[in-house]
């Protein structure tokens, strides 16, 4: 290396940190200590090891940044304003309320692929990318990730390097930034680098220990790091944080804190730089891999045949995996519970198995997702609770792709509660910009299934263990945000999804016998809803869902109902005692969402409506 070159690299450090303090300070908060402590390792790698075209952020050449520790994001944004992407004036609007430059960085920015801030989720992104670049992209870019030490604590880290070196992800490269202090004071290990670096070894990392400020030692990591092959690398730095202040070097007590000082600071630093680098950007000769597509051609059930919601997933998967090349299919090792396998044994290329790591599982959907795929990710409903800081996440992130949940509800039957998903509406429903689709039979959630794949944001689907009745016919449509009224009646309502609608059909067949006629409708698109269908309807409601009250159908179906000027009662009808192990129709008739307990609701709604006229 020139002499030149390396005081390059430390001038360029000393002006990251700079530019780490001085929007802090404007902003009167941040954590500039966070970055001061990473500026040098960031330096070496902006002038000379990045690949990246500024101009065209979405060149799938590119090498992708991820800053796992994102509170550091005054470093990121003194990064863009040193390969000239950003003027000084918008790296100085941080935290503004009209400024893309937030506290934590997100794709609101074009530089920045995820939304990364909750901790310990950086690192699983970067292996979903990673992934992607090796096996379905099939470029040679590289990803980079700074992680924060304190961040190494969580799990999910710890499934990103397993997963990493279990796919051989050569082209990953994490960095920790192991400065020492976090939030409250000392980390679990401190400086102990051996600690990090012989877990990354065990896990079956390559591993690198380094001084983080010696910026040779540095660049030779980078160097290392790009020759391995066949291994994702770690590299352990160690570093002080708020390098380059006397004040509060490696002091506790500065976490998330302007300085008060930052013009003496900034002073002792050197002063205001102007530095501009010239980031190299990718080779560009190689194409983006492209998968063969054909015609759409979806599974076709007969009326009145039995078949699993969640069969019918996985058959129209494969259909919809053969017609589009951009189709990718993830599961966490249910696969032949979830029907996933299908997928796996008829297009191996792009199915993934992420084993039981739910957290690494939907990580790797949002990574691969930013690259312009569009991942399915499907496991058992109740198991995505795992999973869930990264579902919320993700929404942050704007990331688009498809969820599956399967075994919803008491009516999986004798497995008992730990595998009965009666969260998952009210959860996943929360979610910023989200859809939850619960359809009821084969043909309903074939069509759903393909409609998902051009939704935006996080799209899910709850499916059933046992087969139900083909109800509508093969071409039939089912728009997202739609319902179907399967029976006409003037007298009652009775709204499902999923498993109650087959059981509403009962309770309606029962009630017409007594000489009430129910409206039976099926609600399998939970959010959005048909919101102008249960405007319209006059009788009184029983909603009835295989789920907790709070959050589910029923509370969907109310809000909807809320500004409604007259509107008439409503019964909910849901789980609200704790479920055991018992056969499907004992379940469901003791928490009284069966055909009976609808029917019996539906009675008492209807005297009442008599009685009060």
């Amino acid at each position: 290396m020139a002499a030149n070159d390396v005081e390059l690299w430390r001038e360029l450090g000393q002006q990251l940190r700079v530019d780490a303090i001085r929007p802090a300070a404007k902003a009167g908060s941040g954590h500039p200590t966070s970055g001061m402590s990473a500026a040098d390792l960031m330096a070496v790698l902006l002038a000379k090891y990045l690949r990246y075209d500024f101009d065209n952020p979405r060149d799938p050449h590119n090498d992708r940044l991820v800053f796992s520790k994102g509170h550091a994001s005054t470093l990121l944004y003194a990064m863009f304003r040193a390969a000239g992407a950003i003027s000084e004036e918008q790296l100085l609007s941080y935290r503004q309320f009209d400024s893309i430059f937030e506290g934590h960085p997100t794709p609101r920015i074009p530089w920045v692929d995820v939304a990364t801030g909750s901790l310990g989720q950086g690192l699983p992104y970067a292996v979903g990318m990673a992934l992607a670049g090796k096996r379905l992209d099939r470029l040679p870019f590289r990803v980079w990730t700074l992680c924060g030490d304190s961040e190494i604590a969580e799990g999910s880290q710890w499934e990103a390097l397993e997963h990493a070196a279990h796919f051989e992800l050569d082209n990953l490269v994490a960095i920790i930034d192991v400065n020492r202090l976090g939030q409250r004071g000392e980390t679990m290990h401190g400086w102990n680098l051996d600690s990090y670096a012989d877990r990354a070894r065990a896990f079956g990392c390559h591993a690198i220990e380094i001084d983080g400020h010696d910026v040779e030692a540095i660049d030779r990591a980078y160097a290392e790091a790009t020759d391995i092959a066949g291994q994702p690398v770690v590299i352990v730095a160690k570093t002080i944080k708020g390098k380059g202040d006397p004040a509060v070097e490696d002091k506790n007590g500065f976490h998330g804190k302007a300085l008060d000082h930052s013009d003496e600071v900034i002073a002792t630093l050197g002063g205001v730089r102007h530095l501009k680098i010239e980031v190299a950007k990718p080779e560009t000769g190689a194409a983006k891999h492209e998968f063969p597509v054909g015609e759409l051609e979806l599974p076709r059930y007969e009326l009145g045949e039995e078949v699993a919601t969640r069969k019918a997933y996985g058959d129209a998967l494969v259909a919809l995996g053969k017609a589009r090349g951009d189709i990718v299919a993830l599961d966490g090792e249910v696969s032949n519970s979830t029907f996933a396998e299908e997928f796996r044994d008829s297009i191996p290329d792009r199915y993934f198995e992420m084993y039981i790591a739910e957290q690494q599982m939907v990580a790797t959907a949002v990574g691969m997702q930013s690259l312009g795929w569009r991942p399915f990710a499907s496991t058992f409903a109740a198991f995505l609770s795992r999973a869930y800081d990264f579902v919320r996440m993700s929404a942050i992130s704007r990331a688009s792709y498809s969820l599956c949940g399967s075994h919803a509800g008491i009516s999986i039957g004798e497995d008992g509660p730990s595998q009965m998903a009666l969260e998952d509406i009210a959860s996943i429903r929360a979610i910023h910009g989200s859809t939850v689709l619960h359809p009821c039979d084969a043909n309903q959630t074939a069509k759903l299934v393909v409609a998902m794949a051009d939704l935006e944001g996080i799209s899910y689907l709850r499916t059933l263990r046992p087969a139900t009745p083909v109800l509508y016919g093969p071409d039939e449509e089912f728009p997202v945000g739609g319902s179907r009224t399967l029976r006409e009646g003037d007298d009652v309502a009775l709204v499902g999804a999923g498993i109650t609608v087959h059981e509403a059909l009962k309770a309606a067949e029962a009630l017409a016998k007594d000489g009430i006629e129910a409206r039976v409708i099926d609600l399998y698109s939970i959010k959005p809803l048909d919101a102008d269908t249960l405007r319209s309807i006059s009788s009184p409601i029983v909603t009835v869902e295989d789920h907790w009250i709070e959050g589910g159908l029923g509370e969907a179906v109310l809000t909807a109902l809320a500004g409604s000027e007259q509107r008439p009662p409503v019964v909910q009808l849901a789980v609200h005692e704790m479920p055991h192990s018992g056969k499907p129709a004992e379940l469901l008739a003791e928490a009284g969402i069966d055909a009976d307990g609808i029917a019996a609701a539906a009675r008492r709604l209807v005297a009442a409506r008599i009685s009060a006229s």
